[in-house]
């Protein structure tokens, strides 16, 4: 009774790891060209046009445009950073003095 219930354990892990690799990923073909999406944006065009255009859902140019503005935001505030010559302080510390 106990080889027979590890054999029909096996297979059933089997039946499921063969199941799991024949389903495809659900992500693996839509990768989305953010620069394609943000250079149309960026020449006027809005944002359920620019998905009709690229074959790609709205939400997928929201989320390349949400991806544009946060890296737009790290890039100025490292750089605002740098002009300065000062790194950013913890909240809380004592000023610096030159």
């Amino acid at each position: 009774m106990k080889k027979f219930a590890i054999a029909a354990a096996s297979a059933m892990l089997g039946a499921t790891l063969l199941f799991a690799a024949s389903v495809p990923s659900a992500y693996a073909a839509a990768k989305v060209d953010c620069d394609a999406v943000m250079n149309e944006i960026n020449s006027g065009k809005h944002a359920k046009e620019v998905a009709k255009d690229l074959s790609i859902s709205t939400s997928s140019v929201y989320r390349c445009k949400k991806h544009a503005k946060e890296a737009a935001k790290a890039s100025t505030s490292s750089m605002s950073a740098a002009t300065k010559g000062t790194m950013p302080r913890a909240p809380g510390s004592a000023p610096t003095t030159k």
